[in-house]
């Protein structure tokens, strides 16, 4: 049996619907009702990893393997630049009469160049993408979410949703499987 607040704040001040489900298998058939709801600003929130929750939401494959292509190459080709310049130009020195630009010499250092630029990449895709540093999220507002890190599930279906209505968007928690509705209200935190 769900519970549903009632007295949920106007529109204005609502940060969204969380619904609490029993367990991994609830959360993983909520999740798939919600994207066939063609809801699209919402997420799943749970204490460990659940194989295959990814397709459950039908999120699509992350783009932080270009931001770690891009930087990588980049790295490698700046490692390469920087050694062909400091070889040619700044200190051009010629060693048991090799040419000045002895490429296969500088591949280490291009290598270890790249794997930088990629590392740094896969960190900054990976923040800019997932909209970090963020110190505040609206569910903070709920003392039940904090049982996300220990033992419960939960969907979350924020108010800047194009198909979101309060009241509407409680009743559709409960009736996928929600045992528990709560309406969260904006916090001061986040004014």
């Amino acid at each position: 049996m769900a519970e549903s607040k009632k007295t949920s704040p106007p529109a204005s001040g609502v940060f969204g619907v969380l619904g609490e489900f029993a367990d991994p298998e609830a959360l993983m058939n909520g999740c798939a009702r919600v994207r066939d709801a063609g809801y699209r600003v919402w997420d799943a929130h749970t204490p460990f990893p659940i194989h295959g929750l990814d397709r459950a939401m039908g999120l699509k494959r992350s783009w932080v393997s270009a931001f770690v292509l891009v930087f990588g190459l980049g790295g490698a080709s700046a490692g390469m630049l920087m050694q062909w310049w400091v070889a040619t130009h700044a200190y051009p020195l010629v060693i048991s009469g090799k040419p000045l630009f002895s490429w296969p010499a500088f591949v280490p250092i291009s290598f270890e160049c790249g794997v930088l630029g990629g590392a740094l990449g896969a960190i900054g895709g990976f923040l800019l993408l997932a909209g970090l540093p963020r110190h505040h999220h609206g569910l903070f507002a709920s003392e039940k979410f904090e049982r996300t890190t220990d033992d419960a599930f939960f969907i979350s279906v924020e108010a800047s949703d194009p198909n979101f209505d309060a009241d509407e968007t409680a009743r559709f928690m409960t009736e996928i499987g929600a045992r528990r509705v709560e309406v969260v209200p904006h916090s001061e935190e986040q004014s």
